[in-house]
């Protein structure tokens, strides 16, 4: 007996002996996930692009473009935004910090700051300086952003090895995706200058790089004849040039092609004319390019970041509407831009070393002019007009003409002070406000923030709202215009709601590390920054409520 469990001792230690073993051998041969990482993460995002932007006009793309980006990645063809407001400046912080407004607190572009009383601006900063102009257009950062952005979690992984730089026309389109650690970040100041400058939160001089590309008068040489890309008559999938639904220029009498910017100039803002073209997007391109090699992106094997945004796709959005020849033209050119950066980056940094993601902080609404002219229920929403109506029905109500603070980004601020000075209960002024309100012509639900706090939504509009609601931030009631209903000019798109037309955006990945294919499971906005933190081993960012896109990371 003895003999018989001393024999199976020695067998059952044998037997351990040889599985450590192959522990140990698979371990050996286990790959770091961190050795082969890709060495650029190049992030795009389209201002106001809607998704079937790719759609209408992929015929007439080239294949280096959006095509390149649809054949050879992965393209996610249900994406949506999962909160509102749908605007720039939370679009932005949302795709790079992988959640919502409800948590990195960037809850519009400006908002009125129950705090100090005013006004704040989602990357306004005094405590800052401008850097490379001596106006204020540079005392700008992210101080407002409560959380990280996964370029920020790169930063902290690679002990500060790895580069951060974010590019924009619009400043809260290069400094928000560029999170709190960048290296740098640059946005186009027009007017009289036509430079990119930056702020003293990141350096106090520009770049050599930066200086000699300001130096070199780009701007100027795209102050030229904006005409269309191909034969007009061939844009067959936008509405006539000639049309009452577009805003156009001053000094020019139509809405038409050709236009003179170099003649239009004066009365258009100076180069700020530039932002409301294509070109506005082609010297972003340029200045992208110039940034790659600036700051050796990609050169090494420590993973940088580059942030690029393309604003001009909603300056021209804005003014000439979602159904312009404008619009296409400006997309077809765009498709261009975008090929000579993929060409670049395939030559500066190699064809299977980087990584691109491409997608956009909003979509738009058709001109609701244009829909009520073809029979779609739509509108115009008259903010001035509600807002008295509203004081007078409080003033009425509880016999003060001061209970209502402010009235902004479709929400209600109430006066606290005076409420409790006249004893009234917030909730119920809440209440008797939303029951006001949800009669009001325009007006399509009412909600009080109180309901934003306490209730769990998990369908509808209504997680929209709560996933857009920032307890310290917003304001005391909320509002949701009927569809296709806005608070803007009889010309021209916007956007900012839930529906489909502002939610649904591409989301396109191809390079290093990205399967091939598309999928018609929704995914959301947030899930972006996850993702990129996957394929790159990094920790998520802070805040991140999305998940990693499995079936994208090859």
């Amino acid at each position: 007996m003895r003999f018989l469990l001393s024999a199976m001792s020695i067998l059952l230690f044998l037997n351990c002996k040889a599985q450590n073993e192959v522990v140990e051998t698979s371990v050996k041969v286990t790959t770091n996930p961190t050795s082969e990482k890709t060495k650029l993460v190049v992030g795009i995002v389209v201002d106001q692009m809607r998704y079937d932007y790719l759609t209408r006009f992929y015929d007439k793309y080239s294949d280096g473009g959006f095509r390149r980006m649809m054949k050879e990645g992965f393209n996610c063809k249900n994406n949506h935004y999962n909160y509102i407001p749908t605007y720039t400046g939370p679009g932005h912080a949302s795709i790079y910090t992988g959640t919502t407004p409800k948590y990195h607190g960037v809850i519009a572009n400006d908002w009125y700051d129950k705090t100090v009383k005013s006004y704040v601006y989602c990357a306004g900063d005094t405590a800052v300086q401008s850097v490379g102009t001596q106006s204020t257009a540079g005392q700008m950062s992210p101080h407002r952003m409560q959380t990280t952005t996964f370029g920020d979690e790169n930063r902290l992984f690679t002990q500060f090895q790895g580069k951060t730089i974010g590019i924009s026309i619009k400043d809260r389109g290069a400094i928000l995706p560029a999170g709190h650690t960048a290296n740098g970040a640059y946005w186009f100041n027009g007017k009289d200058e036509g430079n990119f400058i930056t702020s003293t939160f990141y350096m106090n001089d520009l770049p050599k790089w930066v200086s000699s590309f300001n130096a070199s008068k780009v701007a100027e040489d795209y102050l030229r004849v904006w005409n269309t890309l191909y034969d007009i008559e061939t844009y067959t999938e936008s509405g006539s040039d000639l049309n009452s639904f577009e805003g156009g220029f001053k000094g020019k009498k139509t809405a038409t092609f050709p236009y003179d910017l170099k003649s239009l100039k004066v009365q258009n803002g100076g180069f700020d004319i530039l932002k409301a073209t294509p070109y506005g997007n082609s010297i972003v391109a340029d200045f992208a390019i110039a940034a790659i090699d600036g700051e050796e992106l990609g050169k090494d094997t420590v993973t940088d970041v580059l942030t690029v945004s393309f604003s001009s796709t909603d300056y021209v959005g804005h003014n000439f509407g979602v159904n312009s020849k404008e619009v296409q033209d400006t997309y077809l050119r765009l498709d261009k831009d975008l090929e000579r950066l993929f060409n670049a980056l395939d030559a500066k940094v190699g064809k299977e070393e980087y990584t691109v993601f491409l997608t956009s902080d909003h979509g738009a609404v058709e001109v609701p002019a244009y829909l009520q002219s073809v029979k779609i229920p739509s509108g115009y929403f008259d903010s001035r007009d509600f807002k008295e109506k509203l004081n007078v029905f409080i003033s009425k109500r509880f016999k003060a003409s001061d209970l209502v603070e402010n009235v902004s980004n479709n929400q209600i601020f109430l006066n606290k002070e005076r409420l409790a000075s006249l004893n009234l209960d917030l909730y119920a002024v809440q209440s008797v406000v939303v029951n006001e309100l949800i009669g009001y012509e325009g007006i399509d639900k009412v909600y009080a923030a109180e309901t934003m706090q306490k209730a769990s939504f998990t369908t509808g509009i209504e997680v929209l709202l709560q996933n857009g609601y920032n307890q310290k931030r917003s304001g005391d009631v909320i509002t949701v215009k009927s569809p296709a209903v806005i608070s803007y000019g009889r010309t021209g798109s916007t956007h900012g709601s839930g529906l489909n037309y502002d939610t649904h955006v591409p989301l396109l990945f191809f390079g290093k590390g990205i399967a091939k294919g598309s999928t018609f499971t929704k995914t959301e906005i947030t899930d972006i920054a996850p993702t990129m933190s996957a394929l790159l081993g990094i920790g998520f960012p802070n805040g991140a409520t999305g998940k990693p896109l499995e079936f994208v990371l090859d």
